[in-house]
């Protein structure tokens, strides 16, 4: 019964052991923790990616995130921290953007990188940290270096050689020399005496689970063997055996099977309790799987056809999703290409109130429920970015920044619009250290602080109101004297206690201080100290004073551009209004067949999420009748069809061939309505 529930258990041990991909940190105890043991237990680098749900560019990195993880699974650990849930860690590593990703090392930060870096710089410091790791993976020995200067340098004493490798473990913070100050040091005196001394790795890389369990299960076997074995010789020698065997098993009976209780002390109890509990957490944790996540995501995932496409839809926002969901419906199967951002709705902190229908519902929730709408009738995905369309070839060519080329017989234009920037000193420098233009992302990493914002649109009165909720004071600069936004929200805004506006102002600078690094870094670049926001300068409009305002962030929001960079060269663009596409007439064609614009990029008057999910709904429609105009179908179910056509045409020309002479094809086949003997006779009449 035992042997046969030993190769469970050992299962059970292997899970339990194996980490996951990317692990949810949950509390900063655990966090600590974690940090601890790579830094003093295994020496592998730890990757953190500070994000939150609301957060697009958090979106757009996360399965970017979990991909270079598989790659360095076996050399780093990646895990997550959600800020929303993990005020003390937002706090204690100054996370001001989203999403942030910090490298430590030994279990000290060793670097940063804010926003959304993409894929390269990703992998790169990875790998970075990895090496740095591996550098210093080095202890030097006392005995080993005093050897060595035997060797190099007879003069030198041994107090003298001892005081250096002092030097060493007060720098190194161990009983040994060891770690990056020992790599440096062993570095320097090979340069010095062109010989290195002798050295031994610091971390040992465990054995693999499954032969240490093979092996813990043969040694289990061997004791048991022995054990017995021992117990039936006691048993014969007579009473001395028997004392003899009880003396040489007291001690590991005592450490393994008696813990004695009764003697430990109150906290020396909750010490192993909490110690047991950590333990238990770590196994769960650890067991989780995301693979349900990866199974949802690949099954709407985009795979390369042998036919070009007969629709892609470049943008994830309400024209793009919307245009989606109506080709989809009409059996277009079509592409979306989109970073999983969705766009400005995607954004939006608030509840959306204008949107025929839906009532207490935030943009991402409704960005979401559209993706699993368009999904559903067949919608496929890629989370990627257009860098040009190639509209010389038919089919249509679309470029894009990981995929490649992908051939289209159509394209609807969706990409919405990016946010404008002040362009003033400051303003660059201080992104990601209390510069923003997204306030649902980054609002709440200031919680209890005085912040800006900056426009007097709708968009400045929304960041306005999701900032108020949190925020001790939250100033509107608007440089006329009345808000552009409609009434409602605006009205609002003024009424807020916690909201001050400042009327007729501009902000010419943006302030910052630098701040304490908690890397702990040996090298300090001292040109790149991080710094945060501290204040700003304010001119009045109307008299021309600057004075200075204290704040800790500034959110920018003074509109936006139309995403069509891509498209220089390709469409004509509208010649009242730059950057926005010119559509024929009243409907989504541009100037090129074959490619329709819809939502922001095409609308300068209204930009709202209703109209753009119209027009996204009016390009399907425009482009379902183009494809059906140009006689477009589905190339591979035609092809299927014609092959099936071919085969079931072979398999009748083979079934009248086997069948030979019909009796009934003389007489004219067989008459309907009457019995044989009836049709005979009637034949043979006449």
């Amino acid at each position: 019964m035992q042997r046969s529930a030993l190769p469970l258990l050992l299962l059970f041990i292997a899970q339990a052991l194996a980490r996951p991909v990317v692990r949810s940190i949950r509390s900063a105890h655990e966090f600590d923790r974690l940090l601890k043991k790579h830094g003093t237990e295994t020496g592998l680098p730890v990757v953190v990616d500070f994000y939150s749900d609301s957060c697009g560019p958090c979106r757009m990195m996360a399965p970017i995130f979990k991909k270079v993880a598989k790659e360095f699974k076996d050399t780093a650990v990646f895990v997550k921290v959600d800020t929303n849930a993990q005020y003390e860690l937002s706090g204690r590593y100054q996370i001001r953007s989203l999403p942030t990703f910090q490298w430590f090392v030994g279990g000290k930060k060793w670097n940063e990188a804010k926003g959304g870096i993409g894929e390269g710089p990703l992998r790169q410091m990875t790998q970075q940290a990895v090496t740095q790791a591996e550098f210093d993976n080095v202890r030097l020995l006392l005995d080993d270096f005093v050897e060595y200067y035997g060797q190099v340098d007879p003069t030198k004493s041994r107090e003298d050689i001892e005081s250096v490798y002092n030097k060493c473990l007060k720098s190194s913070k161990s009983k040994f020399c060891e770690g990056g100050v020992a790599s440096t040091l062993v570095r320097k005196l090979k340069k010095k005496y062109q010989t290195a001394p002798k050295t031994e790795k610091r971390f040992v890389p465990q054995e693999s689970t499954t032969k240490s369990s093979d092996d813990d299960a043969g040694s289990n076997k061997e004791q048991s063997t022995s054990s017995s074995s021992s117990s039936s010789s006691s048993s014969s020698s007579g009473s001395g055996g028997s004392r003899r065997a009880s003396s040489s098993s007291s001690p590991s009976n005592n450490n393994s099977k008696d813990p004695k209780l009764h003697l430990a002390t109150k906290d020396q109890l909750m010490e192993e309790l909490e110690k047991r509990l950590d333990e238990e957490r770590d196994a769960q944790a650890e067991m989780e799987s995301d693979d349900a996540d990866e199974d949802e995501l690949d099954q709407h995932r985009w795979m390369p056809g042998d036919f070009p496409e007969r629709v892609v839809i470049i943008g994830g926002g309400p024209a793009g999703m919307s245009a989606a969901i109506y080709a989809a419906r009409a059996g277009l199967a079509p592409l979306v290409i989109a970073p999983s951002m969705g766009g400005k709705l995607q954004g939006k902190g608030v509840d959306v109130e204008n949107y025929p229908g839906l009532n207490n519902v935030t943009g991402p929730s409704i960005i979401s429920h559209m993706r699993a709408q368009a999904a559903s009738f067949g919608a496929v995905f890629e989370e990627d970015l257009v860098t040009k369309i190639d509209a010389t070839t038919r089919p249509l060519l679309v470029h894009t920044n990981a995929t490649g080329g992908i051939p289209t017989h159509s394209i609807i234009v969706a990409t919405g619009a990016e946010s404008n920037w002040l362009g003033i000193p400051g303003e660059y420098e201080l992104r990601g250290g209390g510069v923003s233009s997204c306030a649902t992302c980054d609002g709440f990493l200031f919680a209890g602080q005085d912040v800006i914002v900056v426009g007097g649109g709708d968009t400045a009165m929304e960041d306005a109101l999701v900032l108020a909720r949190t925020s001790k004071t939250v100033t509107v600069v608007h440089r006329r004297d009345a808000f552009r936004a409609s009434k409602v929200l605006a009205d609002r805004v003024i009424n807020h206690p916690t909201i001050h506006v400042e009327w007729n102002t501009v902000v010419e600078e943006i302030v910052g201080v630098a701040v304490d690094d908690d890397s702990e870094s040996e090298t300090q670049d001292l040109d790149d100290i991080p710094k945060v926001v501290s204040e700003v300068v304010l001119k009045d409009t109307v008299t021309g004073e600057t004075r200075r305002k204290a704040a800790n962030a500034v959110f920018v929001a003074i509109g936006h551009t139309p995403a069509t960079s891509f498209l220089e060269g390709v469409v004509e663009f509208n010649p009242e209004h730059a950057g926005y596409v010119q559509t024929v007439g009243t409907s989504t064609k541009t100037s090129v067949h074959g490619i329709f614009a819809a939502g922001d990029v095409v609308d300068a008057v209204y930009r709202q999420a209703i109209t753009s999910a119209g027009s996204g709904a009016a390009a399907a429609l425009d482009a379902e009748r183009y494809l059906s105009e140009e006689g477009l179908g589905n190339e591979a179910a035609e092809m299927e069809a014609e092959l099936l056509a071919e085969l079931m045409n072979d398999t009748n020309e083979q079934a009248r061939e086997e069948l030979g002479y019909n009796a009934y094809a003389d007489v004219g086949g067989r008459m309907q309505g009457m019995k044989e003997t009836v049709a005979a006779s009637a034949g043979g009449e006449l």
